[in-house]
Formats: structure tokens, sequence, C-alpha cells
């Protein structure tokens, strides 16, 4: 394979391209190699949240602590998303797919599958709403005014036609898109240094107070992307080699959080650059620094960043949704008319100011998530691979191969949930509430499964009706 073709996808029809196989396996003859993956993933690598991370990790603790919750993110995000993307190379399905088999039943999985594209709608709120900041800091544009919601609409419209035809339109844009993002952030780190004082790692200090309490808070934060990183892996690592080693798909998620944790660390400087200049809100803000620092040139920027991440979140959202309303409703409207959705939602919630809320939405998704996701794990590799309770290859995913509802998954999740919301309403710390309920749900969900022996993964037999037969004499 030459270095050209390993940064591309195989042949596939238009359709194919399109659908992206949101509602079945990707065929064996539909893989992608680990360096055309890790080139759509780059998109998500540097998107503009992690530069406001970045920033908050730097406010809440500061150098060196904030080391400890980065470097809990990093490697867990290399765990979990190696786990998850060798499972999904393996059965070629997206996580809300391969959530039917794994624990939960077909219309289980559609409830967790909304769960799921809640944080899709969430992230492309946040993107969309920096680009926002952008250009109505250098036009002078209310943001909460209607213009201000009409450019983050017609911004989120121009995106989906990035995204139409899945993962090969993402991987022609960041083919472009990265070496544009890398020069025009080159450009303003200069900017940066002619016009303020840049701040050495001796000077990222925290602003915030309470010691123990802001660092479990900055650990609760990095808690939530660790398992989210891992979770997008899934989508993109379904279109992996059947036979990838956890060594390749350890391999895709380092080029991931590479550059990821260079935007993280690049974020705290300018941070710590800038706060003493304009304040916290804006100095973790990229829509508003990059606009300082570059002009018209950083709303460029931001615009170009936005979508390059955009298209990821809308992907991500359309494939969870396509398999959702696939079993809840029958519809099958095509993949690309659930990024409407997405794009809708995303819309109404910026209108509504909902961003407002991030620190309440990263605890409730926290909690979901995160358990969601380690339940699945802990169904594919205790319960099944271990244990022996189910097949552990070609993972039932069909209507008619597994129960509606399966309750050992269900009822670890409601449970886990419960108690992680006892948290969100200050019943004990709310930073505690991710960790509490990630790991109550596994641990739950591995008992109930071994108490009934597996028995709910497929569907309940059926006792077959002998015909009767009437005997007549002579």
């Amino acid at each position: 394979m030459s270095i050209r073709e390993s940064f591309r996808g195989p042949e596939a029809s238009i359709d194919d391209q399109i659908e992206s196989f949101a509602v079945e396996r990707v065929p064996d003859n539909k893989r992608w190699p680990i360096p055309a993956i890790s080139l759509v993933l780059l998109g998500n690598a540097t998107a503009m949240f992690f530069f406001s991370f970045g920033a908050q990790q730097t406010f809440l603790v500061g150098w060196p602590t904030m080391l400890l919750p980065i470097g809990y993110f990093f490697i867990g995000a290399v765990l979990i998303g190696s786990l998850t993307m060798r499972m999904a190379s393996r059965e070629g399905l997206s996580q809300s797919l391969i959530s039917r088999g794994l624990g939960f039943g077909s219309r289980g999985a559609a409830l967790t599958s909304f769960i799921y594209a809640v944080n899709f709608v969430y992230y492309f709120l946040f993107e969309g709403t920096i680009v926002s900041h952008a250009i109505a800091y250098y036009f002078d544009i209310p943001i909460d005014s209607l213009a201000g919601i009409g450019i983050f609409a017609l911004i989120g419209l121009v995106t989906i036609g990035f995204v139409w035809r899945g993962m090969y339109a993402m991987s022609t844009l960041q083919k472009w898109g990265f070496p544009i993002f890398v020069g025009l952030l080159a450009w303003a780190l200069i900017s940066l240094g002619s016009q303020h004082e840049i701040a050495g790692v001796s000077q990222w200090n925290s602003t915030a107070t309470g010691g123990g309490a802001a660092l479990w808070t900055a650990m609760s934060f990095a808690n939530g992307q660790m398992i989210f990183q891992g979770l997008m892996a899934t989508d993109y690592g379904r279109f992996a080699r059947t036979k990838i080693r956890y060594r390749g798909t350890a391999t895709i998620m380092l080029l991931e959080l590479v550059p990821m944790f260079v935007i993280i660390f690049l974020g705290a400087m300018l941070g710590a650059s800038l706060v003493g200049s304009f304040g916290e809100e804006k100095a973790q803000d990229p829509g508003f620094v990059f606009v300082h620092l570059m002009g018209l040139l950083g709303v460029v920027f931001v615009v170009i960043t936005q979508i390059r991440i955009n298209v990821m979140n809308l992907y991500g959202g359309s494939i969870t949704l396509s398999s959702g309303f696939d079993v809840v409703a029958g519809f099958r409207p095509g993949r690309p008319w659930w990024m409407f959705g997405v794009w809708l939602f995303g819309v109404i919630f910026y209108a509504t100011n909902v961003i407002n809320h991030l620190g309440t939405f990263l605890a409730v998704t926290g909690v979901l998530t995160n358990t969601w996701v380690l339940i699945i794990l802990a169904d594919y590799f205790v319960c099944r691979r271990w244990l022996k309770l189910g097949r552990s290859e070609d993972i039932e995913f069909r209507e008619d191969e597994v129960r509606e509802w399966n309750p050992c998954g269900l009822v670890s999740l409601g449970v886990a949930v419960f108690v992680g919301a006892l948290g969100i309403l200050d019943v004990y710390p709310v930073a505690y509430a991710s960790f509490i309920s990630m790991i109550l749900g596994p641990v739950l969900h591995i008992i109930l499964t071994k108490t009934t022996k597996g028995r709910f993964y497929t569907p309940a037999p059926t006792t077959a009706r002998i015909p009767s037969t009437a005997t007549s004499g002579n």
C-alpha cells in the first residue's frame, strides 16, 4: 500500500458513503487503514473546545496540579479508546448498534442512543457558539440577538454540506483543513507574543478557591472527556480492519490525543497570558481570544476550525439517531437527514441559552454516558469473553436476535444514574457523581448478568404449538 493510499478509504458507492453503514455492520472490504482514520480524527483533536478546556483547568487548579486531571484524561482515553475501538472493529458496529446485544436490548439501546445524541447536540452547540462569538465580537453584533442566532444557524447549515458523504467527506475536509489550521494557529501565537507577555508555566496560576474541591471539579471535567473521547473512537473504529490489534487501536488514539493535548496546553498558556487583561470568561473563550489576536483573520480561523469539528458532531449525532429511531419508530429517512435534527436542536438550545449551563450538562452527561460506556465494556470483556455468558463474536444486534429490553443493563444504568443524580442534587459533592456511577453501574451489571446466566441476551424462548390430530375409527 502506497503512502497516498494509506490516507484514503476504500472505494464505495455514493449510497454507502452517504449512509455510512449507520444501521448495519461495516463489511470487511469497506475497512479503512489506520492513517486514514487518524486523519479524520484530527478534526476532533484540534477542536476549539480544547483551548477552553486547557484554560479552564489552569483557572481551577493551576500548574503543576493540572497535570493530575490532564494525565488522567490522557491515560484513561488511550485505554478506553483502545478497548472500545477494538470491540467496534471486530464487530463493525456503531456504539448504538452494539449496545443492543451488550446488555440493553433493542429498545433499551434506543434509549441510550438518545442519551448519546444529546452529547453531540451539545458539542455542536458549544463549537457553533464559539463561531457566533467570534463574528459577534468582530462585527459588534449582540450574541443573543436574532442576528446572532441567524449566524449560528447559517454556519451550521453550511457545515452539513461538508459531511453529507460521511467519512469520505470528512477525510477530504481534514486533508486541506488541518494545514490551514496549523498555519493560522502559528500566526495567532506570533500575534500573542507581539501584543502580550506570554505566561510561562510558573505563571499558570489557579484563580479558584477551595483546594481539594477545585481539584475534584477538574478531575470530574477530565473524567467526562476521557470517556467521551473513547466513545467517539467507536464510531470511527468500526471502520478499522477486523483483525486490528490493541497496538493498532492504541496508535489511533495516540495520533488523536497527542495533537489534542498540544491544543490543551496552548489553551492553558493563552488563558494565563490573557486573564489579567480580560478576565476568566473572555480568556477561555476562543471566539474572543483569536479575534482579539488576529482580527478578521481570527474570525476565519475560528470558522474553519469549527467546521472541521462540527462535521464530526453532526456525523456522530446522525449515526446514533439513525439507530435509535430505526427501532423506536421503524423510521429510516436516511442518515444525512438526522444531521438536520442535530442542527435544529442546536439552534433551539442556542436561542434559549442552554450553553450557560455547561457545568450542569457535563455533570449529567458524565453520569449517563460514562456509566453506559463502562457497562458495555464490562458486558463485552467480562460477561461474554471472560465469563462466557454469551457469544463473544458476531454480537447480536438485529431486532429478531435480541430482546427489546434487557433488564441487566437497564437496571444497572438506572441505579447508577439515580446514585449519580443524588450528587447533582447536592446530597453529596457533585464532582464525585460520575466516578461513583461509572463504578457502580458495571459492577452491578456483571452481578445481574452472572445471576441470570446471560439469558436476557437473546429473545425469550417460545413454546412451539404442537398441532392436535383427530383420530377416527371405522
